[in-house]
């Protein structure tokens, strides 16, 4: 990778999203295919699994260990989870289920990923502090 760090910076960014949308691509469909669109459950899993391992990495990276490089930091949290994670796709699809009239599911969706979410940021951190 190149010594200049604003080409580094881009570059490693770049990386980590392209593989944490793909991966994300792939686990949407995965869901439909396996549980249908009655419920956004890929959305719901990858939001949730988001946020533990970003609350895990970042506590590992900030509190237990100073090797990481910057670069690689920036591949998992910025890139990665970044591209990973769906927090505008959960809005799109929280509006769609109460377009449709699904207020109830709407609101399961909605209060679940974001209760569930936080709950999994504290549980990555606890999970890294205690290695």
């Amino acid at each position: 990778m190149s010594q200049n760090p604003t080409l580094r910076v881009p570059i490693a960014i770049s990386l980590g999203a392209i593989t944490g949308a793909l991966i994300r691509y792939y686990l949407t469909i995965w869901f439909i295919n396996s549980f249908g669109l009655s419920f956004p459950y890929g959305t719901f899993f990858i939001n949730i699994s988001g946020c533990l391992a970003m609350g895990f990495f970042s506590t590992l990276a900030m509190e237990k260990t100073a090797i990481i490089s910057p670069e690689i930091k920036l591949i998992v949290t910025t890139g990665f989870l970044g591209a990973y994670t769906t927090f505008s796709t959960f809005g799109l699809d929280t509006v769609g289920l109460l377009q449709r009239g699904h207020w109830l599911t709407a609101g399961g969706y909605f209060f679940g990923s974001t209760i569930l979410g936080i709950i999994s940021v504290q549980l990555g951190i606890i999970i890294a502090r205690m290695l």
